[in-house]
């Protein structure tokens, strides 16, 4: 019991992660139907942001993760005027390439100005360093810091959609971009607000990344990137409450996966998963099956 309690417990706390990246994936895609497979990268950035924060200007880790994400949120809506928006008539091939070369861009960018090695987060002292022990089940403070931010922005980013005028606009053009613009809402900036909003959830993910692994590369946002993606796909590409499943099932999946000492099939068994889903059920566990009318 005490072996299941903690896998749970890991298992929350990197799903919390990979569900915040997830929410990016599936809000780009909603709107514009566009798979940003730069949105691994913008993690990276948030990391390192998180980084210079607590170790160059000595802020605490929850000033550097805001930080983080204001920098990210500028980077997601300065990559989809550069890259994306002028596409945004292209084929998706060309916009799928574009995507993989910014993705390439923004890590060999930051490599250029930071250096390939990796770099230590600083441990974190005092009640953050913190440890609990309940019998054979061990709970970090940073795990509780982790599923608490990232359930107070998943909230918010609901109260947002929701119950703001932008979130409106953002469903509005979800729908139907034609009939928005007719209703008055821009859509150029519905797009770029969307993109600021899911960017800026991945600055914080790098930084509670950073905080959990306490290890950074400017290479490390390529596999939480496609982890991620996986987590959307499976709770259904294009819906909220789908990246919150798909994630938190990818990271109790890994941690199974590494509880029972085949860690290093761990990668394999999250895209294994993917295939099955796309074989048996391809819109995912929440999404729904809809035929295009010709």
């Amino acid at each position: 019991m005490d072996l299941i309690l903690q896998q749970l417990i890991n298992g929350l706390s990197l799903g919390s992660i990979y569900a915040l990246i997830a929410l990016g994936y599936t809000m780009v895609y909603g709107i514009i139907q566009l798979i940003n497979f730069a949105h691994g990268d913008v993690l990276m950035v948030g990391a390192y942001a998180g980084f210079a924060g607590m170790v160059l200007l000595h802020l605490d880790p929850f000033t550097s993760l805001l930080a983080a994400m204001i920098i990210c949120a500028i980077l997601g809506m300065l990559i989809e005027r550069l890259a994306y928006k002028p596409l945004r008539h292209s084929t998706r091939i060309a916009v799928l390439i574009t995507a993989i070369g910014m993705s390439l861009l923004i890590e060999y960018v930051t490599m250029y100005f930071v250096g390939a090695e990796a770099r230590a987060y600083p441990a974190q002292t005092g009640w953050l360093g913190a440890s609990y022990h309940f019998g054979g089940v061990n709970l970090s403070m940073i795990q509780i810091i982790i599923v608490v931010v990232s359930v107070i922005l998943m909230v918010v980013l609901q109260f947002i959609i929701k119950k703001t005028r932008i979130g409106k606009a953002m469903r509005a053009v979800s729908q139907d971009q034609d009939a928005a613009k007719l209703m008055g809402i821009s859509v150029d900036n519905t797009i770029s607000f969307t993109f600021a909003l899911g960017s800026a959830l991945a600055g914080a993910a790098g930084v509670l990344w950073g905080l959990y692994y306490t290890s950074i590369t400017p290479l490390m946002g390529i596999m939480p990137g496609l982890k991620a993606f996986v987590a959307a796909v499976l709770g259904g590409i294009g819906l909220i409450p789908g990246a919150l499943v798909g994630g938190y099932l990818v990271g109790l999946l890994e941690t199974i996966v590494n509880s029972l000492g085949l860690s290093t099939f761990r990668d394999a068994t999250v895209f294994l998963v993917l295939i099955i889903v796309l074989i048996f059920k391809p819109a995912g566990i929440l999404g729904k099956n809809v035929q295009e009318k010709v």
